[in-house]
């Protein structure tokens, strides 16, 4: 007897969900994303979006949809593009709303202005309280809507396809779309890469992290559009998405990457390299307190002098993993101690730093900053010395603060708010516990800086001659003085051109120190009060910059008179110092105008003839002349994101039987992203062994809940093959006898999970759910005689009963761990759980877990 037995395991339900939120199918660790608000969204019906918003953002949303509708018709010029159906757009108030969106599933930083997202084709974006970094922020995500649009008309071949292109493409072409040739800000990032003899070619672009696809895409884009003209930007897009980035470069501009990196960077070259001749070096303008070679920081940012002129509150990266709060030492830089972050304080989420300083105490003891807490910005005030923050503080209504200013008497802080999706100013008595809001208008309003006598606050607005709030029209932002006593304000006329940021008083109120790019180079001037005459104090290569190009870089001592700001340099930020005798300048003309060409992406000519560019400063093409849209309220639907699993679907037919295989994966939501449904099946042998899974889950409120049913087939498989006699007629046979046990485990899962995080990094978990284990065996025998079956039997086999095991657990959780390249090098983790089981088996189990991650340079342990 010749006998042959395999064994075969086949698992039933193989496939995932690929986009499974982490609430149902819980991670040991990880961070949470908070509701901290519940958010009643109405929606706007323009001709080619439909905005959703919320009551307390109506005006700031309509003046965002007649935006968007501008940019459409903008953006469809020059991808000679249409949308066949309306796009979402849904608008947050701030930033801080915008980081609770459940539209997006992954958790959103302070440096995350919007994002496009193609399973829905949603936009979705917060309100910034100036009206020119609004628009450039709808601008910029509609370039991706429409580059969506126009992959989506391709299937998923064309989506996979644009997720290979590089982001100097994808994101450049948003960038230049939306701030053409014209941007001072990008021009410092291409200045410094001619300083430093570092100018990337289109495979660095592609492959090296050094480069930010974001500044040198733009660039390049915009030395494509301006030599070649800007149709030939979509004409590359549609052709990368066909042959790649380079095949594409090859076809259209007839030249090879290499080429084109080498022309570029010659013409980058041509233009900047006479006009950064003779500038200062960033190291030449002023002392320099804090740079990567010096104290081991190459992200310096938002530095805060102490009044007394001993301390320098700042921003950095010292310990590599992440943006904190540092205290130096403002004459030697070295850094004395961490004043706090997000991984040590569980008061706070994250401390601001992209469009916010911090402020110090009259008395130099204290240092108040503003952080992301409970939903919304707050300011904490720390006390340096104990490195505690002895007072914390939100207020109803304003979702988002910055840049806090602590009034000379040590009474007030004052700082900007917004309400609405519109900045305005207010003051926190300290003494009192309440809030004075001292301006309300469409206007924006940031930077409050006081005067020393404590009877004036100036302040950065987007008011002036170029503003029409009816046109939506905006330029260069201005500086304002605000009169305490009478309420009255009026905006200051310093240069016709250009920005003028981040006002800073001198100790004894005659000068007022600010940031201005009037020639395309952003420096500190110096406006004398008495005079009107403007001094200018640095003369930088590169600029006076934060990581935008309105973000506050400058700070003055209001005692000493010592300045402390960031300066670009190299891709990285250091934090100079100047005394008050080196910071007198040199008196310059406030009688400038026309195109600065150092402030021009090159080639420079081009923003004369760029079809981007006269877009882009054409206010009114577009532009609905409507004073509202209809609107209806929002109403939750169910619709399909996406097919996912190994969709396919298989049949088999032999003499042994059929067989049928295939598996499918449909994942469901709303708009808002607070309800997911997905529905699974896997087929993989007979009708028996289909599987399925269903799960829901929502995410409406800050707890999270679900419940998940599934039925899984495991099937093992025995098989015996022996000769066996056959007999026809009066004859034997050998014939050959084939005998196969199957053995189900069938697992059929009820399971409902409820989770309430505390925080971004401490969160409850609750799961409590029934499994059913149950079992079935029988054997299939058949005789085959040559090519014919003789004989076929099938029978049941005695099977073990069906057990039911119950499991409830619950578990606090906490994440504030930071990750290298494979795990995690700083911060922490735990998970303390109770887990009680009943049924066919009883116990209790306990888990403590408590990790703690130290980095040690250069490796870590």
């Amino acid at each position: 007897m010749n006998r042959t037995v395999s064994r075969i395991f086949v698992l039933g339900l193989t496939f995932t969900f690929g986009l499974v939120p982490l609430a149902l199918h819980a991670q040991y660790f990880g961070r949470n994303k908070v509701k901290y608000e519940t958010f009643h969204f109405e929606v706007m019906h323009t001709p080619h979006f439909n905005v959703h918003f919320y009551p307390e953002e109506t005006r700031a949303a309509f003046d965002g949809a007649r935006m968007a509708e501008r940019w459409y018709t903008r953006h469809s010029n020059v991808f000679h593009h249409t949308f066949a159906v309306k796009k979402p757009i849904l608008f947050y108030a701030d930033q801080p709303d915008f980081q609770q969106t459940n539209a997006i599933s992954e958790m959103l930083s302070e440096g995350t202005g919007g994002v496009t997202e193609p399973l829905k084709d949603r936009v979705v974006l917060p309100f910034t309280g100036i009206l020119g970094d609004d628009d450039h922020v709808i601008g910029h995500e509609l370039v991706h809507a429409f580059q969506f649009d126009i992959v989506s008309s391709g299937g998923r071949s064309s989506l996979n396809a644009m997720q290979r292109l590089p982001l100097w493409i994808v994101e450049g072409m948003a960038e230049y779309f939306s701030l053409g040739h014209l941007d001072p800000h990008t021009a410092m990032w291409l200045r410094d890469a001619v300083l430093f003899d570092d100018i990337p070619t289109v495979k660095d672009l592609e492959v090296s992290p050094r480069y930010f696809p974001y500044r040198f895409g733009q660039a390049l884009l915009g030395y494509i559009g301006g030599r070649w003209g800007d149709d030939m930007i979509p004409r590359l897009f549609r052709a990368a998405l066909a042959v790649g980035s380079r095949a594409a470069i090859d076809s259209l501009l007839h030249m090879s990457a290499d080429s084109l990196s080498h022309q570029w960077a010659r013409e980058l070259k041509r233009t900047y390299a006479p006009l950064i001749a003779g500038k200062q070096k960033p190291r030449e303008a002023g002392h320099t307190l804090l740079a990567k070679d010096l104290h081991g920081s190459s992200t310096n940012l938002a530095p805060a002098i102490s009044p007394d002129g001993r301390y320098l509150a700042v921003m950095s990266e010292h310990d590599i993993f992440s943006i904190d709060l540092w205290l130096a030492d403002a004459r030697t830089g070295k850094f004395l101690k961490k004043l706090s972050s997000s991984e040590r304080n569980f008061h706070f989420d994250a401390i601001s730093f992209v469009s916010s300083s911090g402020t110090w105490s009259p008395d130099s003891r204290r240092f108040a900053t503003v952080v992301y807490a409970k939903g919304n910005n707050e300011l904490a005030i720390f006390d340096v010395r104990r490195r505690k923050i002895v007072l914390q503080r939100g207020f109803k209504g304003i979702g988002a603060m910055s840049s806090p200013a602590w009034s000379p008497n040590g009474r007030y802080i004052a700082f900007s708010g917004q309400k609405g999706g519109i900045s305005d100013l207010y003051l926190w008595d300290l003494v009192a516990d309440s809030l004075i809001q001292l301006t309300d208008d469409r206007y924006g309003q940031v930077q409050p800086a006081w005067s020393p006598d404590g009877l004036t606050l100036a302040f950065v607005t987007d008011e002036g001659p170029a503003t029409d709030l009816g046109r939506l029209s905006h330029n260069g932002l201005q500086i304002g003085f605000l009169n305490l006593e009478t309420g009255t304000s009026k905006i200051l006329e310093i240069f016709p051109v250009g920005k003028h940021i981040n006002p800073q008083f001198s100790p004894d109120g005659s000068s007022l120190y600010f940031i201005a790019d009037p020639d395309g180079f952003s420096n500190i001037y110096r406006l004398d009060l008495n005079t009107g005459q403007v001094y200018k104090i640095t003369n930088v290569a590169t600029g006076i910059s934060g990581l935008s190009s309105h973000s506050p870089a400058l700070s003055v001592a209001a005692r000493t008179g010592q300045l402390a700001f960031s300066v670009f340099e190299h891709r990285d930020y250091i934090v100079n110092t100047l005394g008050p005798t080196e910071a007198v300048g040199v008196p310059v003309s406030t009688d400038v105008g026309g195109l600065n060409v150092a402030g021009i992406i090159a080639p420079a000519e081009a923003v004369e003839t760029s079809v981007v560019d006269r877009q882009i400063w054409d206010f009114d093409t577009g532009l609905p002349l409507v004073s509202n849209f209809p609107v209806t309220p929002y109403r939750t639907r169910l619709t399909l994101d996406y097919v996912g699993g190994q969709t396919f679907l298989g049949l088999a037919s032999s003499r042994y039987g059929s067989l049928i295989g295939g598996g499918l994966a449909l994942y469901y939501s709303d708009m808002l992203g607070n309800y997911v449904l997905g529905v699974a099946l896997q087929a993989n042998g007979t009708f028996q062994d289909i599987g399925g899974e269903v799960f829901y889950l929502n995410r409406k409120s800050r707890w999270n809940w679900g419940v998940d049913l599934s039925h899984t087939p495991y099937a093992s498989t025995y098989q015996d093959v022996e000769t066996v006699p056959v007999q026809v007629g009066n004859k034997i046979y050998a014939g050959t006898g084939i005998a196969t046990v199957t053995e189900h485990v069938f697992v059929d899962e009820a399971r409902a999970v409820l989770y309430y995080p505390l925080s971004i990094t401490q969160r409850w978990e609750f799961d409590g759910g029934l499994t059913r284990l149950w079992y079935r065996a029988e054997e299939e025998a058949y005789v085959v005689l040559g090519e014919q079956v003789v004989d076929h039997e099938k029978r049941k086999l005695p099977a073990p009963s069906g057990i039911t095991q119950g499991q409830f657990a619950a578990a606090f959780v906490g994440d504030w761990s930071y990750f290298g390249f494979t795990s995690p090098t700083r911060g922490g983790r735990y998970r303390f759980e109770l887990q009680p089981n009943f049924g066919a088996a009883r116990y209790l189990a306990a888990l403590a877990d408590y990790r703690r991650y130290s980095f040690h340079r250069p490796f870590t342990f």
